[in-house]
């Protein structure tokens, strides 16, 4: 690196230097973003919680697991393990809740929802879902989890709004590692298509997901 360029690197690096001051607000702004979803959750304790581990993803921690967020916001560990992994609540409540947000404040006639795969490498064969497959992260057949989102994109602004775990036909067929990891047994194998199918008729929601205040997205990408 030449001595030019050294200088003007310290100089760009000065210039990214923000005050914690600035993300004080955020916090605020933060703690009553989460309000409505904190009301959806139906057992207290999980309402208890989210504060407590929403602490944790937002922290300096470099690894943001249950183990490490319980010591920093002081609780047994077994509790924010609880919370994360065998806890039983819902989290359909929290869609609605978001779906609802989008559409009064992106929502547009024109909206259209967006569909993709994304990868996630790991190291291990315990994750649930894990298995030598496509890596979209890597570029290449690694050992990962692929998750299909959904999202919503408007002429304001996109988001996502809801996503799901892509369970391998191996992993199905394999009962001990679906009790080991808890998966449920209405969890099947399912197509990425027909996932994605899924996301836009819910079961639950009886009919099309509305999401553009009385609009339905004028196409789907996938």
């Amino acid at each position: 690196m030449t001595p030019a360029w050294a200088q003007r690197q310290a100089e760009l690096l000065r210039d990214c230097i923000v005050s914690p001051d600035v993300f004080h607000p955020m916090v605020d702004r933060l703690g009553e973003f989460v309000v409505p979803y904190q009301q959806a959750l139906e057992a207290e304790a999980g309402q208890h919680h989210v504060h407590r581990y929403l602490a944790g993803l937002l922290s300096h921690l470099n690894r943001k697991n249950a183990e490490q967020i319980a010591a920093l916001v002081d609780v047994e560990r077994q509790i924010m393990q609880d919370f994360i992994g065998t806890a039983p609540w819902d989290h359909r409540p929290l869609i609605t809740v978001l779906v609802g947000q989008v559409a009064e404040r992106l929502g547009e006639p024109d909206g259209v929802i967006a569909f993709d795969p994304s990868s996630f490498p790991k190291r291990g064969t315990h994750s649930v879902g894990v298995k030598r497959q496509w890596c979209g992260h890597r570029g290449k057949v690694d050992n990962c989890q692929v998750g299909v989102f959904m999202g919503y994109v408007s002429g304001q602004e996109h988001t996502l709004l809801d996503f799901r775990l892509s369970l391998p036909e191996d992993w199905v067929r394999d009962e001990p590692r679906r009790q080991a990891c808890h998966v449920p047994l209405e969890v099947h194998y399912q197509t990425r298509q027909a996932q994605c199918l899924e996301r836009i008729f819910p079961p639950h929601f009886g009919e099309r997901r509305t999401i553009s205040k009385g609009y339905l997205p004028s196409c789907s990408l996938m």
